[in-house]
């Protein structure tokens, strides 16, 4: 079902991946190099305890959905991976850099589109983007080509000079994740990238996210499961904190289908 998907177009806990199969990358980004990884991540806020040694990681090349009920602790996790939030114990790495000691590095291979992400309500998105590339202190020579090159890649040609406030809130988004790639990271955290989308521009982001997926580590969190059927080669589902599943989908969806799996692995709790 999910190959089928794919090929449309249309927009054991810790336990190593099998099968997953990805497009081949160029030779100057190799695959199979782990870019995320999640290393017994543990926080606890007072007596409450977000997530529990989570541990799983994306290599490039892989498209890896990030799923489970809301307050399963993917949120919170996702914040530890990029720096946002440090964890009680256990350590997260991107690109091989240490969040927690060597962030800047980190951080300088990382593209991040948070849920709803902040935005510059009277700047427009070429001066939003130009703004971010002095932020991230791109080579000057490059800063004008990368800035349309983000433009591009996320069809914002035609609202490049409007003020962000009078954009709709799908275009919004893809402002959104056109700061994620304006650096041209290795990798990628998306939550919920097509959050206000019409159906074209869903079946746009979804392609887009496959083509990067080919020689970039992505983690995807998401609540549609046709997304996860259409763009990722593996799943790990997060329920009451804790890592409940960590392989393929045909692993995770065999005999059930994947409505019925989301219920079987989240205790049957609402998404």
């Amino acid at each position: 079902m999910a190959a089928e998907s794919r090929d449309a177009g249309d927009g054991t806990p810790g336990a190593p991946p099998a099968g997953s199969v990805s497009p081949a990358p160029p030779s100057d980004r190799p695959s199979g190099e782990v870019r995320i990884e999640a290393l017994g991540l543990t926080k606890v806020f007072g007596p409450f305890a977000a997530i529990r040694d989570v541990t799983f990681s994306v290599r490039r090349g892989e498209v890896v959905a990030f799923l489970g009920p809301n307050g399963a602790g993917k949120s919170t996790t996702m914040r530890i991976l990029t720096g946002f939030l440090a964890p009680t114990s256990g350590s997260a790495r991107i690109a091989g850099h240490d969040v927690a000691t060597d962030r800047l590095a980190a951080a300088a291979r990382l593209g991040y589109l948070p849920e709803n992400g902040p935005l510059y309500p009277d700047m427009t998105p070429r001066d939003f983007l130009r703004f971010l590339a002095g932020v991230r202190d791109l080579p000057p020579e490059s800063r004008e080509s990368r800035v349309e090159a983000s433009l591009e890649l996320c069809s914002l040609g035609s609202v490049a000079d409007k003020p962000v406030h009078k954009l709709s809130k799908g275009f919004r988004q893809r402002v959104g994740m056109a700061q994620a790639l304006l650096h041209d990271p290795e990798v990628l955290i998306l939550d919920e990238p097509t959050v206000g989308l019409d159906p074209n521009q869903i079946r746009g982001v979804r392609r887009m996210i496959r083509d990067l997926g080919s020689t970039r580590a992505v983690l995807l969190s998401t609540h549609i499961l046709q997304e996860v059927e259409a763009v990722a080669d593996r799943v790990v589902f997060l329920s009451e904190g804790r890592v409940v599943h960590d392989g393929s989908l045909a692993d995770l969806a065999a005999g059930e289908g994947m409505d019925a799996a989301f219920r079987r692995l989240s205790g049957g709790r609402a998404a």
